[in-house]
């Protein structure tokens, strides 16, 4: 009966890995395979790596300072010097645009890691321990999913004195991770009644053994796909709070800034002020969620 149990379990104690590794590890494997031959997922992915790489390191896109501004080259349009032209104070626009992705990628990875770390923990604890534990945080998730996401960041950001990266990352994460922690409840609960977690619970697991080995490598998969989806709705959050003078503020360079400001100029003959910023959000906030959809199809073998 204990060796059935220990082959249950994966065993543990006369393998290197268990099962319920060997089963995360095929899982992973074999939506990568999946993932590699979707050329939408491929170009998303691609996209995705060049707007981080100008976010982590925007020297590689440009030279020019975009904080070097002649007045007297102000609002040229795009040419062989400038290729994006330049805005009201003669700065460099595609050296805005380039270090712009800084802010709103660097806002939504923030904000989405806090999430999935918030999210995560409680909601598996939810799943895991249920109960009281799980009666008294679904109903505070509750009550945070009573405020929408744009309009709760809007009051608390426009309670503080000053808005910064860190208070709009703040302000995402407290009301973004009632969401990931139901997701996360969800699969721990269909996932800690396995057979595999009942034999190594048998076997003398611990209960932090039983959460981090065997149920969350299995339970993950759900909240990968979600995440991958929230940060292209991050990165489109930030853009709306700056746009609307609450999210981040100038001197601070930020594609939502650089379409408020623009917006003025359309009406003018300067339509290229808003549509460069734009076009970089747009295809950024795209290519996260098509990358998020291919995930998802990959990792559901029913919807291969």
């Amino acid at each position: 009966m204990t060796d059935q149990i220990q082959s249950i379990a994966g065993g543990s104690e006369v393998k290197d890995r268990p099962v319920d590794d060997e089963r995360a590890a095929s899982l992973w494997s074999d939506a990568w395979r999946v993932l590699i031959r979707r050329p939408v997922a491929v170009g998303a992915f691609i996209v995705i790596l060049m707007m981080s790489s100008m976010a982590a390191f925007p020297k590689l896109w440009t030279r020019v300072d975009h904080d070097a501004c002649d007045i007297t080259q102000s609002k040229l349009k795009p040419s062989a010097e400038h290729i994006f032209g330049t805005n009201e104070r003669g700065c460099d626009y595609y050296s805005m645009t380039v270090h712009g992705a800084r802010a709103s990628i660097l806002v939504a990875v923030l904000s989405t890691l806090a999430v999935l770390i918030v999210g995560g923990l409680l909601g598996m604890l939810s799943g895991f321990y249920g109960r009281w534990l799980d009666a008294v945080l679904s109903r505070v998730g509750d009550i945070f999913f009573a405020l929408p996401l744009l309009l709760g960041a809007l009051v608390f950001l426009s309670l503080l004195q000053s808005q910064s990266i860190w208070s709009v990352v703040g302000a995402l994460s407290v009301l973004g991770w009632p969401g990931m922690a139901r997701i996360i409840r969800a699969s721990v609960l269909s996932t800690k009644n396995m057979d595999y977690v009942a034999a190594a619970r048998s076997l003398g697991a611990s209960d932090s053994r039983l959460l981090f080995r065997h149920i969350m490598p299995n339970a993950i998969a759900p909240a990968i796909v979600v995440a991958t989806i929230a940060l292209g709705g991050y990165v489109a959050v930030e853009a709306t709070l700056s746009f609307l003078g609450i999210g981040l503020q100038p001197p601070a360079v930020s594609w939502g800034i650089m379409i408020n400001q623009g917006d003025d100029w359309v009406t003018q003959g300067y339509p290229h002020l808003m549509l460069f910023p734009a076009a970089f959000l747009s295809i950024t906030v795209l290519s996260f969620i098509l990358l998020g959809d291919a995930l998802r199809d990959a990792l559901d073998p029913k919807l291969r």
